[in-house]
């Protein structure tokens, strides 16, 4: 099946936004990408056991230049905790190939389902949470950065997303780092994750059949050119507009669209008969 002209524009636009969103906010932006893609390919006529897989592996796969990218820029600007993200990147790293794997096992409409919940959690939490005191020291501890490592990398390898809309609350409110370095450390652990999760839905899907056309595994190549290529060049600008703007309001922004491809890939709207 080719694609249409509007499904290449579409994802060309996503890519913008994903890109600007990475280096802005230190997130992968997979809470963006993830319904856009599954519309593409379930329009397309693609199964959704398929199309799902297909979405998340390429989602991650997309993940990985934008937050190289992203890293790139803020670690210039002196906002990356080194330490923390060498130690949570290389946790992230191998427990994102079990993610991976684990992902292969699930039905596609429980993934979905859980792909909103762990957004909504996060938009939740970034919400609701008050911010930590000016006064409590950063954590620099190995143990508890292994700790956090393994959930987030494993998530980030099931569900396709960077792990920045879950590592972000956790950097902020538990190992209290300020917003920028929360931000910065995310972007360069992202590198991590996003490898290995890429790793795993290569290899997993090599055998898989029905799958588009351009595909390498669970990775679409077409869609990964398409969605990277502008992430790669707006992760820049994302990076510059976060160092000279205030974050508190743009950070509403993102808890907003956060909430609604929440609530949109777990169902929520199609339950309650909402065409939204």
């Amino acid at each position: 099946m080719e694609m249409e002209l509007i499904y290449i524009l579409i994802l060309l636009f996503t890519g913008i936004i994903v890109g600007f969103a990475s280096g802005l906010l230190g997130v992968g932006g997979g809470f963006i990408m993830v319904p856009v893609q599954y519309w593409v390919l379930t329009s397309m006529g693609y199964d959704p056991q398929i199309s799902i897989l297909v979405t998340f592996g390429t989602n991650i796969a997309v993940v990985l230049p934008t937050a190289i990218s992203g890293a790139y820029g803020h670690n210039k600007r002196g906002t990356v905790v080194w330490n923390a993200a060498l130690i949570m990147g290389i946790t992230g790293f191998f427990s994102a190939i079990a993610g991976g794997y684990a992902a292969t096992l699930v039905p596609g409409e429980w993934l979905k389902v859980i792909f909103g919940a762990v957004i909504l959690i996060s938009a939740a939490r970034m919400l609701t949470a008050r911010p930590p005191g000016v006064d409590k020291p950063v954590v620099n501890n190995t143990l508890m950065y292994i700790i956090c490592g393994i959930p987030i990398g494993f998530i980030s390898g099931m569900i396709g997303i960077g792990g920045g809309v879950v590592l972000i609350p956790v950097m902020i409110y538990v190992l209290h780092f300020k917003i920028l370095n929360a931000i910065g450390t995310s972007t360069a652990l992202m590198v991590f994750s996003a490898f290995g999760g890429t790793i795993a839905y290569i290899m997993n899907g090599l055998s898989a059949a029905g799958l588009p056309e351009y595909s390498f595994g669970y990775v679409n190549l077409l869609q990964w050119v398409l969605l990277a290529v502008p992430g790669i060049i707006m992760a820049q600008s994302g990076v510059r507009v976060a160092h000279k703007l205030p974050a508190k309001q743009l950070k509403y922004v993102f808890i907003a669209v956060m909430i609604y491809m929440g609530l949109k890939m777990s169902g929520v709207f199609t339950f309650f008969g909402l065409l939204l």
